[in-house]
């Protein structure tokens, strides 16, 4: 339904814990803008209806939720646990409060612990005869200290989002190879789909969703591996020597270079097999590209360039691409450029990793 709605050009908008109500909402559109399906908190893997009824009440008796400690004051601990909040962050519901997923997933306990500690003191007597809250406990806001975590990478944020949602909603792991593919002429899968009439063969760029094993009935291992491109997902069987070549890169989350062959049944059905795979990594590192990574200067002082430059460094691999630093100088308002010496490992799983050292603003293809 996602693939459908972004072909008609309909958007689908992640949950968001202030504006998400619990099943699935629309958007109405105008005549220069399609309209938006909003995603259901209630959608989401782990996450009951009754929990986020409770969530949703308590956000429109008392307003929108300011930040992830006003969350935690106002959060009844007894309708959501450790779990539903990880797949909440997970799924972007909290991006705003906090655009870091990594820092509120990794610190879904403390959320929960602080607000256990809210619900004590309510339990324990600090409401007047009433029952309203006091005036001091309505002023004392919830103190969390979070635990610091490093930012997900692009891969990382996209597959735990998969794990939350289902499938990749926000963007596609592979829209961070879009140029290298185009370089190489690959095709997406749909547009290959559509185009066979018999028998036809191609490469296929795709992110591994699971793989099953088989046996035979001589013995010998098959697979029948599932696999996700921006156009769709698909199923292909993998025999017993691609299997013995490449099986240890069919686990879910891997990019991957396909090289398939596929037959037409009928007008609704393809059987695709795998003759060979790649890792996606490997084939696009031969690609020659050169990266700009830019460092934000409203969070990066003169005495801490140093250290994130070889922070930086230390994240680097061999390889075919050149990589430019491009540091702003406020006091002079100039920017810097230089080049690394040596060449490095350009892929889009290595940006990823460069775009979360501290400091760095985007690391960019030029």
């Amino acid at each position: 339904f996602a693939a459908e709605a972004r072909k008609t050009g309909i958007s689908v908008k992640q949950p968001c814990i202030n504006t998400s109500e619990v099943e699935f909402g629309a958007e109405p559109g105008t005549p220069e803008k399609p309209g938006a399906i909003v995603y259901a908190l209630a959608a989401l893997k782990n996450i009951g209806a009754a929990a986020m009824e409770t969530v949703v009440t308590e956000r429109t008796s008392n307003g929108q939720f300011k930040d992830l400690s006003d969350f935690a004051g106002r959060l009844d601990p007894k309708v959501l646990n450790k779990r539903a909040l990880e797949m909440l962050a997970a799924a972007g519901a909290f991006e705003a409060l906090e655009l870091n997923r990594a820092l509120v997933h990794g610190n879904a306990d403390v959320i929960l612990t602080e607000a256990g500690k809210r619900g004590a003191d309510k339990a324990s007597g600090q409401f007047d005869m009433l029952g309203a809250m006091s005036a001091e406990s309505k002023q004392s806001k919830v103190v969390l200290n979070l635990r610091p975590a490093r930012m997900w990478t692009p891969m990382e944020r996209l597959e735990k989002e998969f794990d939350a949602v289902g499938y990749f909603l926000s963007g596609h792991p592979l829209d961070e190879y879009e140029s290298a593919l185009a370089s190489l002429g690959v095709k997406r899968y749909a547009d290959f789909a559509a185009s066979v009439t018999g028998s036809a063969s191609a490469r296929i760029a795709a992110i591994v969703v699971a793989a099953r094993e088989r046996r035979s009935q001589k013995g010998n291992k098959f697979a029948f591996a599932m696999f996700s491109d921006a156009s769709g997902q698909f199923e292909a069987i993998v025999f017993s020597d691609t299997l013995a070549a490449a099986g240890e890169l069919l686990t879910a989350g891997t990019p991957v270079m396909l090289a398939v062959a596929a037959d037409r049944v009928d007008a609704d059905t393809l059987k695709l097999r795998v003759e060979a795979i790649q890792a996606l990594d490997k084939v696009v590192g031969n690609v020659d590209t050169q990266l700009c990574v830019t460092f934000s200067p409203s969070e990066l002082s003169a005495q801490r360039l140093a250290p994130a430059i070889a922070e930086l460094r230390s994240h680097l691999k061999p390889g075919r691409g050149e990589i430019r630093l491009l540091v702003p100088l406020p006091d002079m308002e100039q920017e810097v450029e230089m080049v690394l010496p040596g060449k490095y490992d350009v892929s889009p799983s290595s940006r990823g990793l460069l775009s979360t050292v501290p400091g760095v603003l985007a690391v960019a293809e030029v």
